[in-house]
């Protein structure tokens, strides 16, 4: 079992020690114990005003992250030692990158800037380039919304590296398990995942009863269609009878017999769309990006 160092009695402790000793609204803070697995600090603190973090001793660059993923007007309110309890210190989180956390406690992070919301489709000069040609972002856009994540939601993401990490961030509670065929494409998935400081997104590089062994099971995937689809799509569906699927496709024959492949699998309510999207280039004439064809369909096993 999970060994869990901050018990409800010690929460409440520090939510007191803070509510006495700063000016902060406690009702609109945002509490994330991140000693335990999965949780995802940087981009909690990025949509959340205030948010009170517990984290173990032995965490050198905690602060230098945050700076480094743009949270350097940040202000943090902490103390000197593992108990709630002496004097309050604050100083910019930019004034801070080079401490670490020499003990188990908590900290309240205030971030002037925070959004109230996370907004999909994010720009792709946002992820690290490395070997992977990422969706554009209005494409990418359309099939978060319809895969539908949720904020507990366990999911596997297969070749679709940008996807893997807006899926990372929504499901905030939940899981991504990524997978990779290419080792150059593994790295560049693992350097976004440092980048974005996820917590939640393993990276396997193929899909079979054994790798998926020790992973939670997905209920939902998405997947950019290749030849090893059938075979995803047969393990999937035999971990999880119920799942929820969404396919990518550039290519029509794909998406014109997708029915006959999902009915193999007991995969019903088949939808399929196009996305055309074009741009204004800087001679005024528009460019049109590649029209894939986004599937979506649910196992009904």
């Amino acid at each position: 079992m999970e060994q869990q160092y901050f018990t409800n009695e010690i929460i409440l402790s520090w939510l007191q020690y803070f509510s006495k000793n700063t000016p902060i609204d406690l009702e609109k803070v945002k509490m994330i114990d991140i000693t335990r697995k999965n949780k995802n600090l940087i981009p909690t603190v990025e949509s959340h005003k205030a948010v009170l973090v517990f984290t173990a001793a032995g965490n050198p660059d905690i602060f230098y992250r945050m700076w480094n993923a743009g949270l350097g007007d940040c202000q943090v309110w902490y103390n000197e030692g593992s108990e709630p309890e002496g004097e309050v210190k604050t100083d910019k989180l930019c004034d801070m990158i080079n401490r670490g956390i020499n003990a188990s406690a908590g900290m309240l992070i205030v971030n002037p800037n925070a959004r109230n919301t996370y907004k999909i489709g994010m720009d792709n000069q946002n992820f690290r380039r490395g070997s992977i040609h990422y969706v554009g972002s209005e494409i990418r856009a359309v099939i978060l919304n319809k895969m539908q994540v949720g904020r507990q939601d366990d999911i596997c993401v297969i070749s679709g590296e940008s996807i893997a990490i807006e899926a990372g961030i929504i499901a905030i509670e939940g899981s991504v398990l990524a997978v990779e065929y290419n080792k150059d494409d593994r790295a560049t998935m693992e350097d976004n995942i440092d980048h974005f400081g996820l917590h939640n997104i393993q990276v396997i590089d193929h899909v079979d009863e054994e790798s998926m062994k020790g992973h939670p099971v997905p209920s939902l995937v998405f997947m950019v269609a290749s030849a090893s689809m059938e075979q995803e799509l047969e393990c999937l569906t035999k971990l999880n009878p119920k799942i929820n699927v969404v396919v990518y496709t550039l290519d029509f024959g794909v998406a014109a017999n997708i029915s006959k492949t999902f009915e193999k699998y007991g995969i019903k309510d088949t939808e399929v769309i196009q996305i055309s999207v074009s741009k204004l280039n800087q001679k005024n004439s528009f460019e049109q990006q590649p029209a894939p064809w986004i599937i979506t369909g649910r196992a009904d096993g």
